[in-house]
């Protein structure tokens, strides 16, 4: 009995042993749980390694494939900011220096011909009001006259056609003396008359070639500067390689300059030309009446000489 008392005695110290000792090797960690964490964090499997590499060359592809796109897009951006500065500080004056050099002729041509035209239409005016108004007051003095010297006393020493017309038929009926045919005296001074009415219109027409040539040519050498304008306009385009309006539109306004100086040089030509060519044409009425009233004169004259011959005749029988 004794000893069934001590085996069991010993079996109940041993059991609170295991019971006391069971919570200290609970709160003892596990080593191997830092392992397991720690070793993720420091190496990457395999398949991790291989597969980031594969995942970064499509990204820096597509970055590749965006940076000329990108590139262009800002190019563009960048010269239509330019062309629309261009555009915003575009004038005549800028618009001929930025031109090409055989546009810039043409320009300078023009500019010539339109500063001829209104140098012929200053003078010419000046010119046509003082000899008409010469003509008239001339025609007005030898209304009353009788005879080419009272004709030419009446104009005195003031020049104009009419002065020559008188001039011419007193020099006709001088070397005619002794010629009794009144018929011929006029014939030739009827054509002496011609003559000078011819000179007369060759003299007032002077520079009116001059405006037909510019009203007919300037808007043709206007077009030729706005057609090699544009072909260099097209050049440019190709070289940019950009169809951008705020940068092609420069060129193409210097080109359209050229027209427009063409048409400033023309118009203004033509209306000179149609107007001078009316005054011209009066002009002349007023020469023939001049003319006719030398005619007259040289008539009357002949008619005097021969009553005065026909009384001295009476007076000797």
């Amino acid at each position: 009995m004794n000893m069934s008392l001590s085996r069991t005695t010993f079996a109940v110290i041993l059991l609170a042993m295991l019971s006391l000792g069971a919570p200290s090797l609970a709160q003892q960690p596990a080593p191997s749980a830092p392992t397991a964490q720690s070793a993720p964090a420091v190496q990457q499997p395999p398949a991790a390694q291989s597969t980031a590499p594969q995942a970064a060359q499509p990204a820096q592809a597509a970055v590749s494939a965006a940076t000329p796109a990108t590139a262009l897009a800002e190019g563009e951006n960048r010269m239509a900011k330019l062309g629309k500065a261009a555009m915003s500080e575009l004038s005549p004056w800028l618009m001929f220096w930025n031109a090409d050099i055989i546009v810039k002729s043409v320009m300078i041509g023009l500019a010539f011909a339109s500063l001829v035209t209104w140098t012929i239409f200053l003078g010419k005016m000046v010119e046509m009001t003082l000899i008409r108004r010469r003509l008239r007051g001339a025609l007005v003095k030898i209304g009353d006259a009788r005879s080419l010297a009272e004709a030419q006393f009446a104009l005195g020493a003031k020049g104009s056609v009419l002065a020559s017309f008188l001039a011419a038929a007193m020099r006709e009926a001088r070397l005619s003396a002794g010629i009794s045919s009144d018929a011929g005296i006029k014939e030739r001074a009827a054509s002496s008359f011609a003559e000078i009415v011819r000179a007369e219109a060759r003299r007032i027409r002077f520079g009116m070639g001059l405006l037909a040539t510019i009203g007919a040519t300037s808007p043709f050498v206007g077009l030729f500067g706005t057609v090699w304008g544009i072909m260099n306009s097209f050049i440019g385009i190709s070289k940019s390689q950009t169809t951008n309006l705020a940068v092609v539109a420069p060129g193409i306004a210097e080109a359209l300059l050229a027209t427009a100086l063409g048409l400033v040089a023309a118009i203004p030509a033509v209306i000179i030309y149609n107007h001078f060519a009316r005054v011209t044409k009066g002009y002349l009425e007023l020469v023939s009446r001049a003319s006719g009233a030398a005619g007259r004169l040289l008539s009357r004259d002949l008619d005097r000489t021969h009553v005065s011959g026909q009384h001295v005749r009476g007076a000797a029988e």
